[in-house]
């Protein structure tokens, strides 16, 4: 692990093509930078918050990022394959063509993200929080949503096929349009889906 920062504050600062690779960030603040194409493989992120940052084809391949916040920020054709987030706190995000296949999802706060068409199939996302996520058109093919609050998430056309949706909350979660073909659903979620078709349920 190379030398890391810590305790650190930046504001409207680029940090385009940095080779950040391999170092350790804690308590650190970052509101409105600039990280297009920088190198931040196997970085340890811990603690720190980033307001409307630009991540566009940063590399954060098995990147860790712990306790953090990443509010409004924009990933755009990000590497992100095998990176880990843990009790994170994404509020707002965009994720655009991002490479996330390997991605570990632990705990945090994932509402109001935009993970449109993305392919997120085989993800554990247990327990996450993705109020008012923008899921639509994302592969969500045997992904595991126990537990997780989807409460007014768009689903539309997403593929949730063999995914397990047992104890998530969907209230206000359209899946009219969703291939649920083969998912998992405890008696809730199958009422729930049932009244999406118009179903009187007594």
């Amino acid at each position: 692990m190379r030398p890391g920062w810590a305790d650190l504050e930046y504001t409207d600062k680029s940090f385009d093509e940095a080779d950040l690779s391999e170092m350790r960030f804690e308590r650190c603040s970052f509101a409105h930078c600039r990280f297009v194409d920088a190198r931040l493989s196997e970085s340890v992120i811990s603690f720190c918050r980033f307001e409307e940052c630009d991540f566009s084809r940063a590399r954060m391949n098995a990147a860790i990022l712990s306790d953090c916040s990443l509010a409004g920020c924009s990933f755009r054709n990000p590497d992100l394959f095998m990176s880990h987030f843990t009790n994170c706190r994404m509020l707002g995000s965009t994720f655009v063509e991002a490479r996330m296949d390997g991605i570990t999802i632990s705990g945090g706060d994932w509402s109001w993200v935009s993970m449109r068409y993305q392919d997120l199939h085989d993800l554990n996302l247990s327990a996450i929080i993705l109020v008012e996520a923008d899921l639509y058109g994302a592969d969500l093919t045997k992904s595991d949503f126990r537990d997780a609050d989807l409460t007014r998430a768009n689903m539309g056309r997403a593929k949730l096929g063999e995914a397990d949706l047992r104890g998530a909350i969907l209230t206000g979660v359209d899946l009219r349009e969703a291939d649920v073909k083969g998912a998992r659903m405890d008696i809730a979620q199958a009422v729930h889906f049932a009244r999406c078709y118009g179903a009187k349920i007594e």
